[in-house]
């Protein structure tokens, strides 16, 4: 008989759901994490077995017995690259992405947002410019650390938001890989209000505060 969870820990699409549910700290017991990601009690335990002994998940003693699990940074690595994956083979990609972007950019000019920068080059950002375009939100431009160009599909390209001489509302985070770290960032320095994060990136905007800690 084989070893239940051996070779299914190594399943992206369920781990990725574990790594995410501990983030969002939605991993309160091993049950709410069957239920959570609608799979076996026992399978649960090999994915928290083999997710500590990677380094990726720890555990800390709770009162009653109980446990609470936290993500390592090697987790959060892990669990950028996974998400970047998922996205970059989903056949789905290019419709939740625009769904994701129009509904955010909708409700945001609801608030008044008007002018957007948004954060990190890739397919996503060249999405979001077409959803702003749809909603009528101007795109001041795309901020990429290291980008190597000055443009990028028609918008100028800064490596640092503290080069943006224009004017701007919010910031929308496009960035694929490291966009928890990326969405921490904005908040600190912009506050949460102005900014915006697509769902799909599962990077779970977090109070100032907390970015800061």
């Amino acid at each position: 008989m084989r070893n239940i969870g051996e070779q299914d820990v190594e399943n992206p699409r369920i781990l990725l759901g574990l790594l995410d549910a501990v983030e969002q700290n939605k991993a309160q017991s091993q049950r709410h994490l069957a239920s959570e990601l609608g799979i076996a009690l026992g399978l649960v335990n090999a994915y928290i077995k083999r997710c500590i002994k990677k380094g990726l998940v720890k555990v800390r003693h709770a009162p009653a017995r109980r446990y609470s699990y936290y993500l390592t940074p090697q987790g959060f690595t892990e669990k950028s690259r996974l998400t970047v994956e998922y996205l970059s083979s989903s056949f789905g990609f290019f419709r939740e992405a625009k769904t994701h972007c129009s509904d955010l950019l909708r409700q945001a000019k609801g608030r008044g947002v008007h002018k957007v920068v948004l954060v990190g080059q890739s397919d996503l950002a060249e999405i979001a410019a077409l959803c702003a375009l749809e909603q009528s939100v101007e795109i001041v431009g795309l901020v990429q650390p290291d980008a190597g160009q000055s443009v990028f599909i028609g918008f100028p390209v800064w490596d640092s938001v503290d080069d943006i001489a224009a004017p701007f509302d919010a910031v929308l985070v496009t960035a694929l890989v490291n966009s928890r770290e990326v969405c921490d960032l904005a908040i600190a320095r912009f506050g949460s209000e102005r900014v915006l994060v697509p769902n799909l990136l599962r990077a779970k905007k977090r109070r100032n505060s907390e970015a800061a800690a």
